[in-house]
């Protein structure tokens, strides 16, 4: 790994990789991984992504999203969202990005709480289809330097400044990247939590660095909890079974097989109702009923989510599926303006480690591949209009690579101070509300 880049992504998810591919290619890029390359959310998100139909969905898909979000949504992140879409697909389909079509015109479907059909997706598959393309583009391009199982453990930074990274091999070993920006694009914090549909690996590293080094942060204790991933008795993650299903009409079922809650409400109100009836009846899941959904239906839409199930034992064509509410999205995270600056200088974040605004205390579905699209090509179009960025001259002695030898105690550490601060948060929010 060469020692010094123009930019450097820290996550090779659907934020970070688009981010990449929208600097121009005399720029010396590098992306890292934690993990294996395609180790990221991004490959997991089965519904879809959302696109603006046309000016008459306007007015809706804006009240959707901010209702969803209980109207603690930044306006202007979701105006602009909202604004941008149609032109982000766009730049999708040229990266070879396919979606369903009949004949030659985008296939929409619909998901929980939205009040119309406006999300475009590729099987059960959508987040694969996007990631795997855009990662295939990025591995094309010579500007772009992609390197796995390589651990961001601390920023290079004086005065509210940052300039570069300290990473660690998968051997432990430390190094200190110069970049003259830095981009953070690593995901949400589900590994820190026991039931999560994230990969174990994703655990919020960014925002305990944010916290070490004051950075500002929003929301830390607004964690999404998905309804409906697959009951299992086995650790690890959570299967999570798509908003999409409910969208095409699967129905909720408690132990006796009684509907008990209209399933296209927000995700948090589904999640509520779920917990509730689990705690009426002394259950440890609910049923999902797909039968309402035509068998055909089930197998061109949902084919991965179809064969997942039936290797568990639970065949969707012929039988209910036991679902469970886990963690699944964070809106919080390191607070970023429209242009997707932190308050550090030359320190961006981008996708679910950051918070713009867009979701508020509750995410719509299939917004977020589109909000990490959108405001990971404006942090590439701001970095593009930096005439000159801030150097330093002690860059080797601003670190001492010493300090991180021990890696295992360092990444417990981050651990802790999230979940403190996600539970703190939490605490404080809600001694507020009770005083309202």
């Amino acid at each position: 790994m060469e020692k010094k880049y123009d930019v450097a992504i820290v996550g090779t998810g659907a934020a970070g990789l688009f981010c990449a591919l929208s600097l121009p290619q005399d720029k010396k890029i590098l992306c890292i991984s934690k993990d294996a390359l395609d180790g990221s959310d991004s490959f997991l998100a089965q519904g879809g992504i959302c696109m603006l139909r046309d000016d008459n969905d306007y007015d809706s898909y804006f009240e959707d999203t901010m209702r969803a979000g209980h109207y603690e949504n930044r306006k202007e992140s979701v105006e602009i969202m909202i604004k941008s879409s149609q032109q982000i697909i766009h730049d999708l389909e040229g990266y070879g990005v396919e979606f369903e079509k009949k004949d030659g015109q985008f296939v929409f479907t619909k998901e929980g709480a939205h009040s119309d059909n406006r999300i475009l997706f590729h099987a059960d598959v959508t987040g694969r289809e996007i990631t795997s393309k855009l990662l295939a583009r990025a591995q094309e391009r010579e500007n772009i330097t992609l390197i796995d199982y390589t651990t961001m453990v601390d920023w290079v930074c004086k005065d509210n400044v940052c300039y570069g990274i300290v990473v660690a091999d998968e051997n432990g070993k430390a190094e200190a990247i110069e970049a003259d920006v830095t981009v953070l694009a690593c995901g949400g914090l589900g590994g820190v939590y026991k039931h999560s549909t994230n990969y174990r690996h994703i655990s919020g590293d960014a925002l305990a660095l944010s916290l070490y080094h004051n950075v500002r942060l929003e929301n830390c204790d607004y964690v999404q909890i998905h309804p409906t991933t697959l009951f299992t008795k086995q650790s690890g993650r959570s299967f999570l079974i798509s908003e999409s299903v409910r969208g095409e009409g699967a129905v909720l079922r408690d132990k006796n097989g009684e509907r008990f809650t209209d399933e296209l409400q927000p995700r948090d109100v589904v999640s509520n109702a779920i917990f509730a009836k689990m705690k009426e009846q002394g259950t440890e899941h609910v049923w999902l009923d797909f039968s309402p959904i035509p068998k055909e239906k089930i197998l061109s839409h949902f084919p991965n989510i179809y064969k997942h199930c039936a290797e568990a034992g639970f065949n969707p064509l012929e039988t209910w599926v036991p679902v469970v509410p886990a963690q699944h999205y964070f809106m919080g995270g390191i607070y970023v303006d429209k242009d997707s600056k932190t308050t550090m200088e030359q320190l961006y974040a981008i996708g679910e480690t950051s918070c713009n605004g867009v979701h508020g205390r509750n995410r719509l579905a299939s917004n977020s591949l589109l909000e990490s699209l959108v405001f990971a090509k404006r942090a590439a179009a701001d970095i593009m209009t930096v005439p000159e960025f801030k150097k330093t001259e002690d860059f080797d002695n601003l670190v001492n690579l010493d300090d991180y030898e021990d890696l295992q105690g360092i990444m417990e550490k981050y651990h802790k101070m999230v979940v403190k601060e996600i539970k703190e948060e939490a605490r404080l929010r809600a001694l507020k509300e009770e005083a309202v």
